[in-house]
């Protein structure tokens, strides 16, 4: 075993110095700004967030002065519409969920005590999609062409192009761009949670922060895709005029309700979970005491979860659905209730319990649970078919909605970052214009919001510019506004305490005393994070393990060397962290900025409907992500390496322990939720219709889409034999393999789309064909990347880049072919056989 770094210091300066000479770029400055690690990604994406939310926040006081008297003409109708439609976007898309992701990103590997989290190329291609795409959208404003049908943009008036023109495309290509940056983000912080946690860290005692991130992300998973897939008919039914949504034609627009608030709803968990995981890293700290009832919480957030995804027809209850509908989501939507209560019960348990220490931290926590219970209250009471029907499109579900978000999204995020800005400049923030800065916010919020309830409830109905004096809201509207001006006079104050921040001296380590891993970093640290990755035995190391700080600064844990100049963390398995694998972290890269920017390029060009150029980009898009891959994927120069204490791991894996195995597995999760919401689709219409397909319109056929799925199985069984030939060393069979399952790939495509269109369907003209057509273009689609995929692993192994024992490429492959091989069994299926087509 080699001289560790921790013996010698004279080995450990030149480890450093290599390692140091490692990330230096000569490009300078512009390398160091798309520096991939975690930190600085997590940084920059944060403070583009932020950015974003004073944006939206400009534009709701724009509205605010609008409405604060009767029959004002400071806007035009048109100009308002874009303004709420902006803000209400910024705020949920541009905000609310990339805020959490950004935070996460930036504390998650110091609270598992990683060096990084798994693919910081995947973080640092999830922030330059997010800062194109953000801009594209907000930036529609200036030139008079912003979407201006509601952060929902319901069909059928949305879809007519002489009614909405091109903000709707802007809204819909730029915000599905958007959501890509999400599912990025959703799966680096799953593998992180469940992959990248330090030895000893059991499921039981990850922090808390860790269980609510990995609760969220995998909500993320299940909740936008489904919005994704309603982005492609909206977007099949503006460009090409398809039928999904005009009822003249077989579309219904209820189908956009189901996909949006199938995410709508769940989002609003999923951008309040993360609160709740903040409040439970500082509340035991301000209590010096181990949070009461862990094991309860985690089960009331998986709660929380899974009954988010049971109450999206809660924003339905007046469309006109049957009444056992509205009776199941009505308990759903109170049932839910019970959950929150548990976490919120149990943090108050532990304020009761400990020997509370007042901080401003602490201080927006609190107003924060206030605020966010007034919200809970009236969220029950909308809940309530019968009042919902009263209140439904009146200022008092506004009102509702805000205070949910404030409490729960808005005013927790101010708590941390009052409790974490000495993580990351090692200063801690003013005291004195933190709490100043509280009580103003907490007195705008109420000012603002809680009147809306009186003016919805006398009945003012939401998004109108105007109203007349008559209605007698003009001094209800004018205390709102005033309320918004208030409230953003404290976020002024939170802006001036953070541009003060660099003329402050720096404070101490772990300036609150907290317990948890997050703490041993420094601001001064190296690029490759902690000293050494720790042992867990507690779930609050610093206060329960002996000399736990001094031990981890002197490298006396694991992997304390840097022998080969590189950035390294250690893998471990899901359930127990016992550790399998060394891993390398991607080292800075322009590749996922680039290809971020060519992906934009393709909804962008989309948007004005260059076609061609959109190809081109699509083209150099994927020509960057296999560049990408192949620059990342590399063979050690060794097969192991000791990372203290005796132990030796190797330095390369494949399989259900690697990493990459486990992103496959989570995207094609997404993938097959977004597959899902247009089988959805498809069998929706079936319901909705006495005849599917209508009469006189023949289907696809059993002969093609059975003929599809034969070649599908043939290319998963080539795929599966050349894994299995390869792993014997059979190298020459297993390139075989792939060469034919690529053809067969390839040969589906054309067998898949043969069935629609030899039966002459027209997605023009009814939606039975519109949903055949883009379900089998789906489906196709994917057969077509499962071809890249096999080629790609052909190649990796003639260039001697996958070998027997390097098997990761071909195993991701096969993993991509499971997947693939599901949905062509459920679209050719659907397609040949149901419901009875000929």
């Amino acid at each position: 075993m080699s001289l560790h770094a921790q013996d010698d210091p004279d080995l450990r300066h030149a480890q450093e110095e290599r390692l140091r000479a490692a990330w230096a770029s000569p490009t300078g400055w512009l390398r160091r700004w798309t520096d991939v690690n975690n930190d600085a990604v997590g940084v920059w994406y944060t403070l583009t967030a932020f950015c974003f939310m004073l944006f939206a926040g400009v534009l709701a006081l724009i509205m605010r002065t609008q409405l604060a008297v009767p029959d004002n003409d400071l806007v035009s109708a048109s100009t308002y519409n874009q303004l709420f439609t902006l803000h209400g976007s910024a705020m949920m898309f541009l905000f609310a969920v990339p805020m959490f992701e950004a935070v996460s990103i930036v504390i998650l590997p110091q609270l598992l005590g990683a060096r990084d989290l798994p693919f910081p190329r995947l973080s640092a291609f999830g922030y330059w999609s997010f800062l194109l795409g953000g801009v594209f959208v907000l930036g529609s404003i200036f030139f008079n062409v912003a979407p201006d049908g509601g952060w929902f943009m319901y069909p059928p008036l949305t879809t007519r192009t002489d009614l909405s023109g091109l903000g709707a495309d802007i809204w819909m290509l730029g915000l599905s761009f958007i959501e890509v940056s999400s599912v990025a983000a959703a799966v680096e912080l799953i593998v992180g949670v469940l992959k990248c946690r330090p030895p000893g860290m059991r499921l039981n005692l990850m922090p808390l922060y860790a269980w609510y991130i990995l609760v969220v992300a995998v909500m993320i998973l299940f909740a936008f895709p489904p919005l994704i897939a309603g982005d492609l008919l909206f977007e099949m039914e503006r460009l090409l005029g398809w039928s999904f949504f005009y009822a003249s034609r077989g579309g219904d627009p209820l189908l956009w309700q189901h996909l949006f608030w199938i995410f709508g709803h769940p989002e609003g968990y999923i951008i309040f979970l993360p609160s709740i995981a903040l409040f439970a890293m500082l509340i035991p700290t301000f209590s010096q005491r181990h949070l009461l009832g862990y094991p309860y919480i985690v089960l009331a957030a998986v709660g929380t979860a899974f009954l988010s995804f049971g109450l999206w027809v809660h924003h339905m209850f007046a469309t006109g659905l049957p009444k056992i509908s509205l009776a199941f989501f009505s308990a759903a939507s109170q049932a839910v209730v019970i959950p929150t209560g548990v976490q919120i019960f149990a943090f108050i348990a532990t304020l009761a319990a400990g020997r509370v220490i007042f901080s401003t931290p602490l201080l927006f926590a609190t107003g924060s649970l206030a605020i966010f219970v007034i919200g809970g209250l009236t969220g029950v009471m909308v809940a309530i078919v019968p009042f919902d029907w009263q209140a439904h499109d009146t200022y008092f579900v506004v009102a509702h909605l805000h205070y949910v978000l404030m409490g729960g999204t808005l005013m927790p995020l101010f708590a941390g970052l009052y409790y974490y800005w000495p993580l990351v400049t090692g200063k801690k923030l003013s005291d004195r214009l933190g709490r100043t800065a509280f009580w103003v916010l907490f007195a705008g919020a109420n000012l603002t919001f809680f009147p809306m309830h009186l003016s919805g409830l006398m009945g003012m109905p939401r998004r109108v510019f105007t109203y007349p004096a008559e209605l007698g809201l003009g001094g209800l509207n004018l205390a709102s506004t005033i309320g918004a001006y208030l409230f953003a006079a404290g976020v002024l104050i939170v802006c001036i305490d953070l541009a003060l921040s660099p003329t402050r001296p720096k404070g101490r380590r772990n300036p609150w005393n907290a317990g948890t891993l997050e703490w041993l970093a420094m601001p001064e640290s190296e690029h490759w994070g902690i000293r050494s990755i720790p042992l867990i035995e507690t779930r609050y190391p610093i206060w329960d393990q002996p000399d736990f700080m001094r031990k981890v600064d002197e490298g006396r844990f694991f992997l304390p060397d840097a022998e080969e100049g590189r950035r390294e963390t250690i893998i471990t398995t899901v359930l127990d962290a016992r550790p399998v694998a060394v891993v390398r972290l991607g080292t800075p890269s322009f590749l996922p900025m680039f290809a971020a920017f060519a992906l934009g390029g393709v909804f962008i060009l989309t948007t004005y409907h260059l076609y061609w150029p959109a190809l081109a980009s699509g083209a150099l898009t994927l020509a960057l992500v296999l560049r990408w891959l192949w620059t990342t994927a590399e063979i050690p120069e060794k097969p192991c390496k000791p990372i203290g204490h005796g132990i030796e791991l190797p330095l390369y894996i494949s399989g259900t322990q690697a990493p990459g195995w486990w992103a496959m597995f989570i995207t094609m999760m997404a993938d097959a939720t977004a597959f899902s919401g247009l089988v959805f689709g498809y069998y929706f219409f079936w319901t909705v219709h006495e005849a599917f397909p209508p009469p006189g319109m023949t289907g696809p056929g059993s002969h093609w889409p059975m003929a599809a799925l034969a070649l599908t199985a043939a290319s998963w069984a080539a795929t599966v034999g050349a894994r299995a030939a390869n792993r014997r060393g059979l190298v020459t069979t297993a390139r075989l393999l792939l060469s034919g399952g690529a053809l067969s790939a390839i040969v589906s495509i054309g067998a898949g789309l043969a069935g629609p269109w030899l039966s002459g369907l027209d997605p023009a003209v009814h939606s039975y064909g519109a949903i055949v057509w883009v379900i089998a273009c789906w489906t196709t689609a994917h057969a077509a990347v499962g071809a890249i995929g096999q080629l790609y692993a052909l190649a990796r192994s003639l260039a001697g880049r996958a070998t027997p024992t390097h098997d990761a490429d071909i195993r991701n492959v096969t993993l991509y072919q499971h997947f693939l091989l599901f949905t062509a069994l459920v679209t050719w299926l659907t397609l040949g056989f149901f419901p009875g087509v000929a």
